[in-house]
C-alpha cells in the first residue's frame, strides 16, 4: 500500500510540473466525455417527448380513420360537378361492435365542418360528432364547464365541447360557457373548454394529422341530423360533394398486451368493406412506440460511437504525449533504476500518470457535458431569436434533453479505461530503459 501511495504522489507531482501541457493532453477525452454526454441527452430528450406525443394517443388505442385516395373522384356528365364516397361507414362500425365485444370501447367521430363563426371572428378548425366516451378514450381532459352527455346525445341538442385554441380565438377577454358560436349555418352553445393537450405541435400531431387543440366536439346525433352525410366544396368555379359517414373509430384495448392483436383483428374487419384499404388508415400508437424505441435505441448507438471517436483521438494524444515524456525523462528513470527502482515500479508510474490525466479529464467532461446539455434547451431558442441569426434560419426549434446517468457512467469508465490502455505502451517503453544507457542520456 506505501508503494502505492508513493507512487501515485509521484505520478501527481509529475503532472503538476506541467500544468498546461496536462490539461491539453486530457482536451480530448474532456471533448469526447461531453460528447457523449451532451449526445445521448438530446436524443433521450427528443425520444421522451416523441414517446409522450405517442402515448398521449392512448397505448390501448387502435385508430381507423377515413382517407381520402386519389381514384374517388367520380366524374359525370357536367364536368364541373363530381360525387367521392370513400371512408369508413356505419356498417364498419357495426361489424366492429358485434365482432370485437370484448374490447374496452369503440368509439366513432364524425367530421362535420371546417368553419367556425363568433361574432366577426372567424377561424378554420375541424368540428366532430362523436359520443361521451371520447373523453376517456383520447384521454383528454376538461378545463371549464362538462363533456358531453347521454342526455345531449338522446335530445340531440346543439351544444359544444371546444379545444383550448378554439377558446382563445373567440373568448379570450371573456367566458366562454354558454356562448353561441356558430359551425356553418348552425348555431351551437358551449358546455366546455378542454384542456391544452400536448400535441400540438408535437410528433402527435403528425399522427392524428391536425392540432388536437382546434378541435370542437358536438353529440354525434346532433352532427347526423343537422349536417348529413354530405360535405360541399367549391374550388376554382367547380362544385364538389363528398360522401363520408364516419372519419374516425377509436378501439380500445383492454392491455397493452392485446393491441397487436386487436389491431390485426380491426384491419380484418375493416378490410371486408374495403378489399384494399385504399380508404381507410390505421394508426396504432403502440406499434408506433415499439417502434420510436427501436430506432431511439439505434440513434444512440451511432451517436455514441460518433462521440466515441472524440475518445479514441484523446487517447492517442495521451500516447503521444507520454511517448515524448519518456524521452524527456530517460536520466529520471536511469537514476529510479539506479536506486532500486524496478520495471513494475516504473509501469505503474506511467500508468498512474495516465490514468490520473484520463479521470480528471472525465472529471471534467462530465462537469463540462451536464452544463451544456441543461444549457443548450434553454439558450438554442435565444440564440434564433437574435437578429443576425433569423436571417438564416426561420425554423422555431423547441430542443428538450434529458441527461441519463448510465451515459455518465459509461463515458467515464471508457475513459478511464482508454487513457489506462493507450498508457500502457509508453509504461512499458519506460521500464525496459537500460539503466547505464538511461544515466549517460543528457
Amino acid at each position: 500500500m506505501q508503494f502505492f501511495l508513493e507512487t501515485v504522489r509521484l505520478g501527481l507531482h509529475n503532472l503538476r510540473l506541467h500544468k498546461l501541457r496536462s490539461v491539453l493532453t486530457s482536451l480530448g477525452i474532456i471533448l469526447g466525455v461531453a460528447a457523449v454526454i451532451v449526445m445521448v441527452s438530446i436524443g433521450e430528450g427528443n425520444k421522451q417527448a416523441a414517446l409522450r406525443d405517442i402515448q398521449a394517443l392512448g397505448a390501448t388505442n387502435i385508430i381507423a380513420r377515413s382517407f381520402k385516395p386519389p381514384e374517388t373522384t367520380s366524374m359525370g356528365a357536367n364536368q364541373t360537378q363530381f360525387l367521392a364516397r370513400y371512408g369508413l361507414r356505419r356498417e364498419d362500425l357495426r361489424r366492429l361492435k358485434a365482432h370485437m365485444p370484448f374490447v374496452a370501447d369503440i368509439v366513432p367521430l364524425k367530421a362535420v365542418g371546417d368553419e367556425m363563426l363568433y361574432g366577426d371572428k372567424r377561424m378554420v378548425s375541424q368540428a366532430f360528432g362523436t359520443t361521451p366516451d371520447l373523453l376517456r378514450v383520447a384521454r383528454l381532459r376538461l378545463q371549464r364547464g362538462r363533456y358531453l352527455s347521454p342526455q345531449d346525445m338522446d335530445a340531440k341538442l346543439a351544444v359544444a365541447v371546444i379545444g383550448s385554441e378554439v377558446a382563445d380565438k373567440f373568448f379570450a377577454l371573456e367566458d366562454p360557457l354558454d356562448k353561441v358560436f356558430r359551425i356553418k349555418d348552425q348555431a351551437f352553445t358551449v358546455v366546455g373548454v378542454l384542456n391544452p393537450v400536448g400535441l400540438a405541435g408535437g410528433a402527435g400531431t403528425a399522427l392524428v394529422g391536425r392540432d388536437l387543440n382546434k378541435d370542437v366536439h358536438i353529440p354525434l346525433t346532433t352532427a347526423e341530423q343537422l349536417f348529413g352525410d354530405l360535405i360541399m366544396r367549391r374550388v376554382a368555379g367547380s362544385n364538389s360533394q363528398e360522401e363520408i359517414e364516419l372519419s374516425e373509430i377509436y378501439i380500445t384495448s383492454q392491455a397493452t398486451e392485446d393491441v397487436i392483436r386487436d389491431a390485426a383483428l380491426v384491419r380484418q374487419i375493416v378490410r371486408a368493406g374495403h378489399p384494399d384499404l385504399n380508404d381507410v388508415q390505421m394508426v396504432v400508437p403502440w406499434e408506433l412506440l415499439e417502434a420510436q424505441k427501436r430506432t431511439q435505441m439505434i440513434w444512440n448507438i451511432v451517436l455514441i460511437s460518433i462521440a466515441a471517436i472524440s475518445l479514441l483521438i484523446g487517447g492517442i494524444g495521451i500516447m503521444n504525449i507520454m511517448l515524448a515524456s519518456v524521452t524527456e525523462r530517460t536520466r529520471e528513470i536511469g537514476i529510479r533504476r539506479a536506486l532500486g527502482a524496478t520495471r513494475k515500479h516504473i509501469i505503474w508510474q506511467f500508468l498512474v500518470e495516465t490514468g490520473s490525466l484520463s479521470a480528471v479529464g472525465g472529471l471534467l467532461g462530465i462537469a463540462t457535458g451536464v452544463g451544456l446539455s441543461l444549457a443548450v434547451g434553454k439558450l438554442l431558442p435565444w440564440v434564433l431569436t437574435l437578429k443576425m441569426v433569423r436571417g438564416f434560419v426561420q425554423a422555431k426549434v423547441n430542443l428538450e434533453t434529458q441527461i441519463t446517468w448510465w451515459s455518465i457512467i459509461v463515458s467515464f469508465i471508457v475513459a478511464a479505461a482508454v487513457g489506462l490502455i493507450f498508457g500502457i505502451y509508453p509504461a512499458i517503453i519506460a521500464s525496459r530503459q537500460d539503466p547505464i544507457v538511461a544515466l549517460r542520456h543528457d
